[in-house]
C-alpha cells in the first residue's frame, strides 16, 4: 500500500474520531438545557439532534473549506516540505478526538474548537517552527474566551429577566406565555435563518446579500412564530397543576417552545463545528492527492458525510455525560429558565458569524445558563461545578497542543 493511500485511510479514520468527540461534547451543548428543564427527554433530544446536527453538518457543513483551519498557521511555512503539513493535521485530528474523549468521559463540557486550535498551533508551533502560526489569529481566539461566554450570559440574564417581568409575574402567566411565546419563537426563527444563510449556505452557492438574508430570514421567523402559536395553543392546560407549582401550566408552554430552540441550535451547531474535524480532514486528503499545499481545497462529498455521522454517534454513545453536567449540575433549570438560556446562546452564535470572530459554542452555552441563574440570585449556581468547568477550559489548549506535538513526532519518525 501506497503512503498516499495510508494518508487517506488515516484522515478518514481520525476525522471519524474527532467527529465522535465533537459528538459526544459539543453537541450535548445543544441538547443539555431541554433534558436539564425536562422539556425533552434523553432519548428525544438524541433523535432531535442527530436529526438536526447531520442536516445542519452535511447541507450547510462547507462546499470548499479552508485548508488551513481558519487562517491559524501560515501556508508558506509548509511550501518545502508538504509532508509537514500531512502528519501536522493528523497529528491534530488524533491529539483533538483524545483530548474530547477523556474530557466526555469525566462530564466537562470543553470547547472542540478550542481542543483543534491548540493541537494545530502545538505541532506548528514546536514541530515547524513559531513562524509557521499566525498567532494574530490565535489572540483573536483566546480573546474570544472571554467575550462569548460573557456576551450569552448578559444576553440569557435580560431575556430570562424579560420574561419574569412579561410572563411569570403577570396576572395570568399562561394567557402571557401564549400571547408572548411567539413572538420569542419569531427571534428564534430569524436568528437561526440568519446564522444559516450567513455562515453555512454560502458554501452551497448561495451567496445572499444582506438585504435578502434579512428578507428570508424575517419570512422564516414569521413561519416559525405561527407553527409554534399554533402548538402553543393545543397545550393541555391544568388549573389544579398550578395548585403545587404556580408556574407547571406555563412551564409545559415553555416546553414546547424549546423543541424549536433545541433543534435550531443544534442544526447550527453542526454547520458550524463540523469544520472542526472536515477542515483538518481536507487539509490532508488535498495534499497527499496533489503533493502541493493549496489555501482552499475542494471537499469530496463523503468527507461531510464522516463528519455527520461521526457527530451522531458521539452523541448517541457518550453525550448523557456532558449534558448531566451542562443541563442539570450549573443551577437547576426549568423550561422557561433552558429557553432564555438557549435563545441567547444562538443569538451570541449569530453576533460572532458576523463579526468573523471564531467562539466556541461550549463557552457560550455555559455562559448563558450561567445568566440565567445569576438572574435567580447567584445562590442558585454551584460554584464548584462552575469552577471544574473553567478549569477544564484552561487545560484544553495546552492538552490539545502536548498530544498533537507527541502525535506529529510519533508520524514523522513513522513516515520520514
Amino acid at each position: 500500500m501506497d503512503q498516499m493511500t495510508i494518508y487517506l485511510i488515516l484522515a478518514g479514520v481520525f476525522g471519524l474520531f474527532m467527529a465522535w468527540g465533537i459528538g459526544a461534547n459539543d453537541v450535548a451543548n445543544a441538547m443539555a438545557t431541554s433534558v436539564g428543564s425536562r422539556a425533552l427527554t434523553l432519548k428525544q433530544a438524541v433523535i432531535l439532534a442527530a436529526i438536526f446536527e447531520f442536516a445542519g453538518a452535511y447541507l450547510a457543513g462547507g462546499e470548499v473549506t479552508k485548508t488551513i483551519r481558519k487562517g491559524i498557521v501560515e501556508a508558506d511555512a509548509f511550501t518545502a516540505d508538504p509532508n509537514l503539513l500531512i502528519w501536522g493535521m493528523l497529528a491534530a485530528l488524533l491529539a483533538a478526538g483524545t483530548w474530547l474523549a477523556i474530557a466526555s468521559r469525566k462530564g466537562w463540557p470543553v470547547s472542540t474548537t478550542h481542543s483543534i486550535v491548540g493541537a494545530v498551533v502545538g505541532f506548528a508551533a514546536v514541530g515547524v517552527g513559531m513562524d509557521a502560526v499566525n498567532w494574530g489569529k490565535v489572540g483573536t481566539i483566546v480573546m474570544s474566551w472571554v467575550v462569548s461566554p460573557l456576551l450569552a450570559g448578559t444576553l440569557a440574564f435580560m431575556v430570562f429577566k424579560s420574561i419574569q417581568k412579561l410572563i411569570l409575574n403577570s396576572d395570568n402567566p399562561v394567557e402571557s406565555s401564549i400571547k408572548f411565546g411567539p413572538i420569542y419563537l419569531f427571534m428564534v426563527g430569524f436568528l437561526i435563518a440568519m446564522v444559516t444563510i450567513k455562515k453555512g449556505l454560502k458554501h452551497v452557492g448561495l451567496d445572499l446579500n444582506t438585504e435578502e438574508a434579512f428578507l428570508y430570514s424575517t419570512l422564516l421567523g414569521v413561519a416559525v412564530a405561527l407553527l409554534g402559536s399554533y402548538l402553543i395553543r393545543k397545550v393541555k392546560t391544568d388549573p389544579k397543576a398550578d395548585k403545587k407549582f404556580h408556574y407547571t401550566n406555563v412551564e409545559r408552554i415553555f416546553a414546547v417552545l424549546m423543541i424549536f430552540t433545541a433543534s435550531a441550535m443544534a442544526f447550527a451547531h453542526g454547520s458550524n463545528d463540523v469544520a472542526n474535524a472536515v477542515g483538518p480532514m481536507a487539509a490532508v486528503i488535498s495534499t497527499a492527492q496533489s503533493g502541493l499545499i493549496a489555501s482552499k481545497s475542494a471537499l469530496p462529498g463523503w468527507v461531510l458525510l464522516v463528519g455527520g455521522i461521526g457527530i451522531v454517534i458521539g452523541l448517541a454513545t457518550f453525550g448523557y455525560k456532558v449534558i448531566a453536567t451542562v443541563g442539570k449540575s450549573i443551577t437547576e433549570l426549568t423550561p422557561s429558565r433552558g429557553f432564555a438560556a438557549e435563545i441567547a446562546a444562538a443569538a451570541t452564535v449569530v453576533l460572532a458569524s458576523f463579526t468573523g470572530i471564531p467562539i466556541s459554542t461550549t463557552h457560550t452555552l455555559v455562559g448563558a445558563v450561567l445568566g440565567v441563574g445569576i438572574a435567580r440570585g447567584i445562590g442558585a449556581i454551584d460554584m464548584r461545578v462552575v469552577g471544574n468547568i473553567f478549569m477544564s477550559w484552561v487545560v484544553t489548549l495546552p492538552a490539545g497542543g502536548l498530544l498533537a506535538i507527541l502525535f506529529f513526532f510519533t508520524f514523522k519518525g513513522i513516515f520520514s
